[in-house]
């Protein structure tokens, strides 16, 4: 029988919760594509495994996600219980 495969890390739901809170929803590359402007190289495949805990996180990676997703790291490592607020990327009027 197989084993099922253990989580390698604790950031994985928060990415995903926080990726899916802008609007609209960021998708696995939008998010990748986001954090490689950034000078970090993390693929779909990377961020899905990430997200389901099949991946670690290595520091750098876990400050990019954080500026990109607009979260604090700490959030992400669970730290603090307050959810991010919705990111409507809706144009603002001109002022």
């Amino acid at each position: 029988m197989k084993a099922k495969p253990r989580r390698k890390n604790i950031v994985g739901r928060r990415v995903a919760e926080a990726r899916k809170a802008f609007s609209p929803a960021l998708t696995q590359d939008d998010l990748s594509g986001r954090v490689a402007r950034g000078g970090i190289q993390l693929d779909r495949s990377a961020i899905a495994k990430i997200e389901n805990g099949l991946r670690h996180v290595l520091d750098y990676e876990l400050k990019a996600l954080a500026q990109v997703l607009e979260v604090e790291v700490g959030w992400l490592l669970g730290n603090e219980k307050k959810r991010p607020h919705d990111r409507s990327r809706a144009a603002k009027p001109s002022e």
